[in-house]
């Protein structure tokens, strides 16, 4: 595939590992087309397909972001990379999940997989990242009135780095040949309790952080009456139910392999986002 006439469609644009991409190839001399449904450079919505071939014209690769708190969309993401294939897409790098070979057959992102596996025309990487670091420090585990609410069991993740999976994304979409059908488990250095997460948050902070290991569905219900789908229940099942049965993700080495360099540690990102619960301290 040659890099001086390829242009690389992101997908998720204006996300925490879209952005990113988007800047590491840009840095690297790919042009790059970042999508979303609002703040970039074209528009792309899911649910309105007359924004889709705009999005792909001129495009060889893409970096492939889901709809986001759905439980179902196989057929929809079918029909967009039938599209992609039309348009002269010839690479695909996939963001999935950890362990997405194990979801609930109610989600269908091992189905995504299992189409991109099935299609002769493109090369394909997928992405399988656990847990985001990130999460701690934005609306999906807020620290409130100094406490993290989620259920563990006490047990462990291997917590990943949003720029850490951004780097990877970008390694395989400028070498598609080097990664095509390889799917790597993207992890952090170290498998923590989210206790451990939570102290290290209060070392960068200054303030006391404690971990809340709440009840499982009693945590689904909370977060379903704050808004999410009801169907969305069997994502949060999953999710937590893995670390909670011990089968949380553990540090596989594959950001290394890949990048040529440490995945980021969780002290390293916390003093790098400690702004974010000082400024944001409720």
């Amino acid at each position: 595939m040659n890099n001086e006439a390829s242009t690389a469609l992101i997908l998720g644009g204006t996300g925490r590992s879209g952005t990113l991409v988007a800047e590491a190839l840009v840095l690297r001399g790919i042009a790059t087309r970042t999508a979303a449904r609002s703040g970039a450079e074209v528009r792309f919505d899911w649910d309105d397909p007359a924004t889709h071939a705009p999005a792909l014209a001129g495009v060889d690769r893409l970096y492939l972001v889901t709809p986001t708190m759905r439980v179902g969309y196989a057929d929809q993401v079918g029909a967009f990379l039938d599209l992609a294939e039309a348009a002269g897409v010839r690479h695909v790098t996939y963001l999935s999940a950890y362990n997405a070979d194990q979801a609930p057959p109610e989600i269908d992102i091992a189905d995504v997989e299992a189409d991109l596996a099935s299609r002769n025309g493109i090369t394909r990487a997928v992405l399988r990242p656990s847990w985001v670091m990130q999460n701690f420090a934005d609306d999906h585990l807020p620290v409130i009135d100094g406490v993290i609410t989620v259920p563990s069991a006490g047990n462990r993740e291997a917590f990943v780095d949003a720029a850490d999976i951004a780097a990877v994304a970008a390694e395989t979409l400028l070498d598609p040949e080097a990664h095509a059908g390889v799917t790597y488990s993207l992890t952090g250095p170290q498998a923590l309790t989210f206790q451990d997460a939570a102290d290290t948050i209060a070392a960068v902070s200054g303030r006391p952080v404690a971990h809340h290991d709440l009840d499982q569905e009693t945590w689904i219900n909370g977060a379903l009456a704050a808004g999410l789908p009801a169907d969305y229940a069997v994502v949060l099942r999953w999710l937590t139910g893995a670390v909670i049965t011990g089968n949380g993700s553990v540090p596989t080495g594959d950001v290394e392999k890949v990048t040529g360099r440490p995945a980021t540690t969780f002290r390293e990102f916390a003093e790098r986002s400690a702004h974010a619960w000082i400024s944001g301290a409720k």
